[in-house]
């Protein structure tokens, strides 16, 4: 595996644990400014409560009057710095630390009036305070109260923690749980690699689907068939190589005789009478060879495919026909053609039904008797050829035999292969055709029909 590829358990262990992390991040950013706001909130009260405090020991003037107990209880915090002031009506500070007034656009007219501001170099939340009471003397007067913000971090830290803490423990046991989970789920993958894995190349039966996950029972299909397609082409090779071994043997064995005997002999007439039929056994071989190549080449199993197109089928019978001609008359066949009665178009391929209609008509005027008939005749309705022999009648029983490869009926002495009927019977699949065996219309020989369906 290269290492830029990328592994299934580190991808479900990001898409389900990044998420969660991301969901911890925004929820600890907006749980402090919660504990932010909440601290802030209950401190202001409690700056509230001072002012009013010192609020009550206004006097004229205004001058606060503020026992040293007071003071001490009010003012001093052991962990934040409290600052107080005293403003008369106008805004001015009369007494006390120097707090900055809040800004004319924060000014505020309700009693209590919270803003940040800096004192001594610190930032401070304060509060002012508008006395409205004249029972003192000091109507009108302000009192601005001012403390750091250690106690209120703290707080909100506290209240952080005891949030986020909870969900980080979480997230943490979440992610062992997904860890052991995945490894869990992906464990029958790896059995089916295993399992894959220890096959030999000839072990081609589906892998057993125990234990796979409903999803991955599509791909294991998949895989299974494009193995069975493999099957298939390997079987289709060998078959092919074990056809072409059994057919070619027996020719080049009779092919070397005779050439040896021709090397041998010193009569002239003699060694010509060997070089002849070393000659004709070229032509057997030669034949052998291209049937293989056209059988090869027709089978629907090995991906072979018709290119389709309109054509006219009386036309290419009475050509194909035609040539037949000359070999019917060194036979003394009478080689007849009969037409449909009217134009007749199927979709097609023409080299290939050319070659169908040869091995038919070879068949045919290869068995059929000296001064015995063979006609060839096309149908419209629906569009098919007949090719009708005077040869020996073929029993039922092997009708269908006869198309296979390499089989001849016994007791018939004429050459061939046994190729050329499987040859026909492939190109008929090949263009949606079928092709059939009955008994001739007359009661002699036999009649091989190609039925083709409508053009589209």
């Amino acid at each position: 595996m290269p290492p830029s590829a990328p592994l299934l358990r580190r991808q479900l262990l990001a898409w389900l644990l990044v998420p969660l992390f991301a969901l911890l991040v925004v929820d600890t950013v907006v749980s402090y400014r919660v504990a932010l706001e909440f601290a802030r909130r209950a401190y202001d009260r409690a700056l509230v409560e001072i002012a009013r405090d010192l609020s009550l020991h206004l006097r004229s003037g205004p001058v606060l009057d503020l026992p040293d107990e007071a003071r001490r209880i009010l003012l001093e915090d052991p962990d934040d710095r409290v600052f107080h002031a005293v403003a008369d009506r106008a805004g001015r500070t009369v007494s006390g630390d120097a707090i900055p007034a809040p800004a004319a656009a924060m000014e505020s007219t309700q009693r209590e009036h919270f803003y940040d501001a800096e004192v001594a170099g610190e930032t401070v939340r304060v509060v002012q305070l508008r006395v409205t009471s004249a029972a003192n003397g000091a109507s009108g007067a302000l009192v601005r109260v001012a403390e750091t913000l250690n106690r209120r971090n703290a707080l909100a830290r506290e209240i952080l923690l005891s949030v986020v803490l909870p969900q980080a423990l979480l997230l943490l046991v979440a992610g062992v749980v997904v860890w052991v989970g995945v490894a869990h789920g992906l464990a029958p993958l790896e059995r089916l690699r295993l399992a894959v894995s220890a096959r030999t190349h000839r072990q081609w039966s589906p892998v057993a689907e125990a234990d796979v996950p409903g999803e991955v029972r599509p791909l294991l299909h998949a895989i299974d068939e494009l193995v069975a397609r493999l099957d298939d082409a390997l079987t289709l090779q060998g078959r092919f190589i074990s056809d072409a071994a059994h057919q070619l043997k027996t020719p080049i064995a009779a092919l070397k005789a005779n050439l040896e005997l021709a090397l041998r002999e010193e009569d002239p007439r003699r060694a010509r009478d060997a070089l002849a039929a070393a000659h004709a056994g070229l032509e057997r071989i030669s034949r052998v060879v291209s049937q293989l190549l056209s059988l090869a080449r027709n089978e629907p199993e090995a991906g072979a495919q018709a290119r389709l197109v309109p054509l006219d089928l009386g036309e290419l019978v009475l050509q194909a026909s035609s040539e037949w001609v000359p070999a019917a008359l060194r036979r003394r066949i009478d080689l007849g053609f009969e037409p449909a009665p009217r134009p007749v178009t199927i979709d097609g391929e023409a080299g290939r039904l050319r070659e169908l209609l040869d091995n038919l008509i070879d068949n045919a005027v290869r068995y059929t008797p000296e001064g015995g008939r063979v006609t060839v005749r096309v149908e419209a309705d629906p569009p098919a050829v007949n090719v009708n022999d005077d040869g020996p009648r073929i029993p039922e029983e092997e009708r269908q035999r006869v198309f296979e490869r390499f089989h001849r009926l016994l007791g018939h002495a004429e050459e061939g292969s046994g190729l050329g009927l499987a040859i026909a019977r492939e190109i008929a699949r090949l263009h949606g055709a079928s092709i059939t065996l009955r008994d001739d219309v007359d009661g002699i020989g036999n009649t091989f029909k190609v039925e083709f369906p409508r053009p589209a």
